[in-house]
């Protein structure tokens, strides 16, 4: 069942065509919650946070959710699991748009067998995607990172996979977030989805270089990347790899010429972290004239 979850804004930073990195400072099946008050040792806890805002229609969110069903039934990505240090990893699967829109579609969730891996799937199957309006990463991130407290899991890495086609335009800056994010020890992975195209105010958002905005303003923490996306027909393999990687703690490695390119956290300028802000606001005044 998907759980609406809407909080109140908390008070409390990845280059072209490829995936971004920094350094990097022991079976059943699995339930749900599973062993909340237990700390079960897993090799990571994931969360994946999932964009459903408008500027994606019906069709492309199949596409992505169905990417993610395939994913774990995956052979190579139930392999990841399995023979990580502790052959288990806990996964918890968030859809999310505005400030205050966040679905928990699937809780934290033991994997630890090909059933669970399977049980998983099954679960974000059978569940529609939601559609909702507004971008807010910073909001994706302020819901995500109190998730990992007291949620009965002890990882060896907390990562938070963010997917999304365009800028933050709604809540706190996302650089803000991103920070918060990663002083909590938190590593945030990307997976921007570069498939629409950039226009005046009536795109929803879309921007060129979202690649860029994404390794500069969003993704960081110990060895944090990036795929980018820029065909929906992409999709299912990028998440199968990215899923393999985080879910393996392997090293961004070169690409082969059939795969998307891993791409590391930028510094230096480049992206505007506040575009997506910026671009509301002069939608607002285009439609107030």
């Amino acid at each position: 069942m998907v759980v609406r979850a809407c909080l109140a804004a908390l008070c409390l930073l990845a280059a072209s065509g490829g995936a971004l990195c920094e350094e990097r400072s022991p079976r059943g099946l699995g339930a749900a919650g599973g062993a909340a008050e237990t700390g079960v040792p897993v090799d990571v806890e994931l969360i994946l946070a999932v964009d459903v805002s408008w500027s994606m229609d019906r069709g492309e969110q199949e596409i992505q959710r169905n990417g993610y069903v395939a994913a774990f039934r995956d052979a190579e990505v139930q392999k990841a699991i399995l023979e990580g240090n502790h052959g288990r990893v806990a996964v918890a699967f968030v859809e999310w748009a505005g400030t205050f829109t966040q679905n928990v579609v699937v809780p934290w969730t033991l994997i630890d067998s090909k059933e669970a891996a399977d049980a998983f799937a099954y679960r974000l199957s059978v569940e529609e995607p939601d559609r909702e309006r507004r971008t807010s990463i910073s909001g994706a991130l302020d819901f995500a990172v109190p998730m990992f407290a007291d949620n009965g899991f002890a990882g060896l890495r907390r990562v938070i996979d963010i997917s999304g086609d365009g800028p933050n335009n709604e809540g706190r800056p996302v650089a803000e977030a991103r920070a918060a994010a990663i002083a909590a020890g938190i590593t945030i992975n990307g997976l921007p989805l570069m498939t629409s195209q950039e226009d005046q105010y009536g795109g929803w958002g879309a921007i060129a270089d979202l690649d860029t905005y994404y390794a500069q303003c969003v993704i960081g923490g110990p060895a944090a990347f990036m795929i980018p996306v820029h065909d929906w027909q992409q999709f299912p393999q990028a998440i199968r790899r990215k899923l393999v990687m985080e879910l393996a703690d392997l090293w961004p490695s070169r690409p082969r010429a059939d795969e998307r390119p891993i791409l590391k956290v930028a510094d230096g300028p480049g992206a505007d972290c506040l575009v997506g802000e910026k671009q509301w606001q002069q939608r607002q005044d285009f439609w107030n004239k």
